[in-house]
């Protein structure tokens, strides 16, 4: 019988035996078997089987995709060094604020004798700021509260933009080799010293080490940049505008909030050859403008006093930008014909906008500033209660303004409840139902003005404080919170008692009104003490105020037994009156007793003040003893008998 092999057994063999034949050198048999047993075998009908090759992409298109995923990447790590480049400049602008806050101000303030000492004072704090937008915001509180002539705080803004320029100046210098040496010093200080002014002085210095790192970062950055043929062709056509580029360039300069930012930025594109010279001195032209418009609208909703002296920086930086910018190509032919090409070419057209600015303007800062006060007039209308009147000029970057517009916004306020308190007087006496409206009318504007400080010293406690400013914030906090309770208790208590008095038709007798004025004009005039230890944290007027404490307790008590008398003759007013004025004493003593402990903290750093109030000849009995006098007590109180 004839086996059968399968075909696939058949296929194999035939292989086997092509092979063997193409060894021997002779011819092999067609068995219509393919030459590779691990080949798939070609259906009757098909040809040999071809190898499929992996499909290529064509080389230009390969290259396309490697540039794109280059300048995506490029364009990334650039808005990574900006943003670092900008935060760095913030850092290191906080920290020398901290650290030396007041004593800038103090600066400020005093060297307004004369313009040159005005004009240099700015400089070198703007040097120190590494922010001429601070300095101008300092100016914007000093000329709000009439510290410094309008025409001295021009002064002052004119040298602090030389001193940006003179920063960028620095700056430009390639110095990322040191960028270690700041960052390891500023953490040290940071970390390893207590006292607050070492810290801020070490976040300054961290933020001097992140600068250089970012400027090192663009630096390495814009290479490739600069070899893009889509960014070379908007540069060229930004170059080919130059009133188009400086308007661009004012723009990203206001939102940064940051001209040395900016011009640094300008200088590391300038430095490959990116940019070109009449681009870049567009470009300067436009980001000094737009320094100069972003304390003007971070001060636009305030009072007209605020927008003053950002107003007369813009316009002033405005006018000579608007004259320069047309003849950017002249300036830039001028420029490089000097052997100024690069960044220096754009560090030094700051420099030279800002010096040729101030030289212009500070002579005309008087007629400037009488420009401005009839541009900008003083408020015609009233301005709403509810509203704060010092909060809006100062900001919160800045821990000492910050707490310095807080502190003026307090007093304020104190005025207001002040004023409730001596007209409380009125409507109990009179009962009358307008007076007792406009009071609390009065009363709604300073729970929204207290508010408003709250949510102030909120956002400023975020930014981190001293230890010199963290005191004051808690007293600050503590002494409106106090005017709130005051305010609620004139609104809450009295007024509730001069419309019952009202109500029932009644009044007073004689002499209790006149006890009753008494203890109101002694507790108003305290008031008023308060409010004077609270704005010059005097010790000897905090002492007299504390001493009041048990005055008025002893005062308050005098009072009640003269009205007890008065109950006792059968004084029929007295009789009909007795409980409103328990309660008017009883509530003028808590009011009392709210703003008295502004005294408080002042005498503790003076160490007047004892930890008890427990007098030291009867200590407090040791628990055994105490607990068998309670047993004690327990026994004579079941047996009805009294303890001794």
């Amino acid at each position: 019988m004839e086996k059968r092999f399968p075909r696939h057994f058949a296929a194999t063999i035939a292989c086997q035996n092509q092979r063997s034949g193409r060894k021997m050198g002779g011819t092999t048999p067609d068995h219509g078997a393919g030459a590779n047993s691990n080949r798939r075998l070609p259906l009757p009908g098909q040809g040999p089987e071809k190898r499929q090759e992996p499909q290529r992409r064509h080389p230009a298109r390969q290259e396309d995709d490697r540039k794109m995923m280059s300048a995506s990447a490029v364009f990334v790590q650039l808005i990574g060094g900006v943003a670092l480049l900008i935060w760095a400049v913030r850092m290191v602008r906080t920290g020398v604020v901290r650290a030396f806050g007041s004593s800038l101000r103090a600066v400020l303030a005093s060297a307004t004798r004369n313009r040159a000492m005005a004009a240099f004072a700015g400089a070198g704090v703007t040097v120190l700021m590494q922010s001429a937008t601070a300095t101008a915001m300092l100016l914007t509180s000093f000329s709000r509260s009439g510290l410094v002539p309008l025409a001295m705080a021009l002064a002052v803004v004119l040298g602090a933009d030389v001193g940006s320029a003179i920063a960028a100046q620095i700056l430009s210098l390639d110095v990322s080799y040191l960028w270690p040496v700041f960052v390891t010093a500023g953490v040290f200080m940071f970390l390893s010293m207590e006292a607050d002014r070492a810290q801020c002085i070490g976040r300054a210095l961290i933020g001097l080490g992140l600068l250089t790192l970012s400027l090192q970062t663009l630096r390495l950055t814009v290479v490739p940049l600069a070899e893009s043929e889509t960014f070379g062709l908007v540069l060229a056509a930004l170059g080919s505008e130059p009133i188009l580029a400086a308007i661009l360039a004012a723009g990203i300069t206001w939102a940064a909030h940051s001209s040395l930012a900016v011009v640094l930025v300008i200088a590391t594109l300038a430095l490959t050859g990116a940019v070109t010279p009449t681009l870049a001195i567009a470009a300067v032209l436009g980001a000094n403008v737009g320094a100069a418009a972003a304390p003007l609208s971070a001060n636009w909703g305030g009072a007209p006093e605020t927008k003053r002296v950002p107003l007369g920086n813009m316009l002033m930086r405005g006018v000579v930008a608007a004259v320069l910018v047309p003849f950017s190509g002249v300036l830039a032919d001028i420029a490089t014909s000097h052997g100024l090409v690069g960044a220096r070419l754009t560090v030094d057209a700051h420099l030279a906008f800002n010096i040729v600015v101030a030289l212009i303007f500070i002579p005309l800062v008087g007629p400037v500033s009488r420009l401005l006060e009839r541009l900008v007039p003083a408020s015609a209308q009233p301005a709403d209660p509810k509203r704060p009147r010092y909060l809006g000029s100062a900001t919160t970057d800045m821990s000492s303004e910050a707490l310095a517009a807080a502190h003026r916004e307090a007093l304020a306020l104190g005025d207001r409840v002040e004023a409730m308190l001596i007209k409380s007087m009125e409507a109990l006496e009179t009962g009358d139902p307008k007076l007792i409206r406009e009071i609390r009318t009065s009363d709604d504007a300073v729970d929204a003005v207290n508010e408003a400080i709250k949510l102030h010293l909120v956002r400023m406690s975020r930014k981190g404080m001293s230890e010199e400013d963290s005191r004051r914030f808690m007293e600050i906090l503590s002494f409106t919170t106090n005017l709130e309770h005051i305010g609620d208790v004139i609104d809450k208590q009295l007024l509730e008692l001069a419309e019952k008095k009202g109500r029932g038709n009644l009044a007073f007798s004689s002499e209790g009104l006149a006890d009753l004025k008494a203890f109101h004009a002694r507790v108003a005039s305290n008031f008023a003490t308060a409010l004077n230890v609270f704005a010059t944290g005097d010790a000897d007027l905090a002492r007299r105020l504390f001493a009041e404490k048990t005055a008025i307790r002893d005062l308050e008590r005098h009072y009640a037994e003269r009205h007890y008398a008065r109950l006792r003759d059968g004084v029929k007013l007295s009789m009909e009156t007795t409980s409103i004025h328990m309660d008017v004493l009883r509530d003028l003593k808590r009011i009392h007793g709210h703003f008295v402990v502004v005294a408080q903290p002042i005498l503790e750093a003076c160490g007047e003040l004892a930890d008890t109030r427990l007098r030291a000849s009867a200590p407090a009995p040791a628990p055994a003893a105490r607990e068998k006098k309670n047993e004690e007590f327990r026994d004579t109180s079941t047996s009805g008998a009294q303890p001794a």
